[in-house]
């Protein structure tokens, strides 16, 4: 299990997360979303373990990070056990996506891992540009690319951010239906999305967040029956602009 508790983040005196407390169970999807600004990548960064925190603590499985971290500390933190998959990308340009996804894996595997890599490219709908450059490719390709790298990692937590942004409908039922699949893996999979279709769809838990709190979660029935006055503004919002 993934877990944030009483987490609490601020940048320059402005708190940005406020005493959150989250699980990303593995054999299930968590899906978070809210509106822009409210503090939902940087939880991200937080649980991927590359924000440090001012208060508060970050399980992985059995290993706990309480936070304020003591400067004399040394800091282990479990990768690629915890891969993230960044709305930037972060795509080497002088390397083909082929070679983008092979680095990392290569670097801790070796061995021959092309039919781990082939799988994934026949999943993935890549086999015509696998072997461009990225700026040769579209945004959409370059993001089932990243992804790809991230899972040649085996990770037991993936933690993904708009991943699916970039992407048509037939892409994204695709990824969709890959993601699913990885519950019976006994992985715990953490997706920020503005898609409120897919988080119907992927779900198995939905978080909202709004100023920095988690104002409610629960079951994809949420997006149906709203708790909270917040959550029900923000998908009236939604429904208006649909």
């Amino acid at each position: 299990m993934l877990e944030a508790r009483n987490l609490s983040f601020s940048y320059a005196d402005k708190p940005i997360l406020k005493n959150i407390n989250l699980k990303v169970e593995t054999g299930g999807i968590t899906v978070l979303i809210g509106p822009s600004g409210t503090g939902k990548t940087t939880l991200l960064r937080c649980l991927a373990l590359l924000e440090t925190p001012q208060s508060g603590e970050i399980q992985v499985d059995e290993k706990i990070f309480s936070y304020p971290w003591p400067q004399s500390k040394p800091f282990n933190p479990p990768w690629p056990k915890l891969t993230t998959v960044f709305q930037q990308l972060f795509l080497w340009p002088h390397m083909t996506l082929r070679e983008n996804i092979l680095l990392p894996v290569r670097r801790r595997k070796g061995g021959d891992i092309n039919d781990e890599l082939d799988a994934l490219i026949e999943a993935f709908d890549m086999r015509e540009f696998i072997d461009n450059y990225p700026n040769e490719a579209s945004l959409g390709q370059r993001q089932r690319v990243a992804l790809a790298r991230a899972l040649m990692l085996e990770p037991r937590y993936l933690l993904l951010d708009e991943i699916t942004s970039a992407l048509d409908v037939e892409q994204i039922a695709k990824i969709l239906s890959y993601l699913k699949n990885l519950r019976g893996k006994d992985i715990g999979i953490f997706i920020i999305t503005h898609l409120l279709v897919f988080a119907k769809h992927a779900a198995d838990q939905v978080v909202f967040m709004a100023n920095g709190e988690i104002a409610e979660s629960g079951t994809t029935d949420i997006l149906k029956n709203p708790q909270t006055e917040r959550l029900g503004q923000f998908l009236s919002v939604i429904a208006a602009a649909s």
